[in-house]
């Protein structure tokens, strides 16, 4: 059975830094795409940015592109997001999840993906 776990979150003042990361286990996920969501509080889940299973090739939220930064390492089975540069309106609950195998196309909705984790919260005070 598939299991994601988010660890790294935290309070963090505004113009820090956090890493995240999302560790895979009960099957392989190399054949999967991998991506981040969050829910701010309040409001829907939205997409953060995701890593394809196709390679290294990543794609981000306008929100986030320039300051955060997504990587795998299938050797370790391990999910990261690198937030720099974090507002407060980064403040939310933050996923990783999986897609099926071989999913075609860029997959941002998270109606695409099938396998999430239970998230981790990340504070960012002003």
């Amino acid at each position: 059975q598939a299991h994601l776990v988010e660890s790294g979150g935290g309070l963090v003042q505004a113009g820090g830094s956090l890493r995240l990361s999302c560790e895979y286990s009960g099957r392989t996920f190399s054949a999967h795409t991998l991506g981040w969501f969050r829910q701010p509080p309040g409001k829907e889940r939205e997409f953060v940015g995701l890593v394809l299973w196709t390679g290294d090739t990543t794609h981000y939220a306008d929100s986030v592109k320039g300051r955060f930064t997504i990587s795998r390492d299938n050797t370790k089975s391990a999910l990261y997001l690198q937030m720099n540069s974090l507002k407060p309106e980064d403040t939310a609950v933050y996923y990783c999840a999986a897609t099926a195998t071989l999913a075609r196309g860029v997959p941002s909705r998270a109606n695409d993906y099938i396998y999430w984790g239970q998230g981790t919260q990340v504070t960012v005070s002003s």
